[in-house]
């Protein structure tokens, strides 16, 4: 997957996430599920980054 693409759908997720913070009476009924998919992508960002900026040993 194209890293624009993936920080695109990073940030509406993270868009989502903020507002169900915000506002959580306006939550969607998917909220969880949002909020378990958005951990999970920013998990696999940051361990993807440290693999290719890791200094060679």
């Amino acid at each position: 997957m194209n890293m624009r693409v993936f920080l695109i759908v990073l940030l509406a997720l993270n868009a989502v996430v903020l507002a169900g913070q915000l506002w959580p009476e306006a939550a969607p009924p998917f909220a969880r599920s949002v909020n378990i998919v958005f951990l999970v992508m920013t998990l696999f960002f940051f361990v993807s980054a440290l693999r290719k900026n890791a200094p060679d040993t």
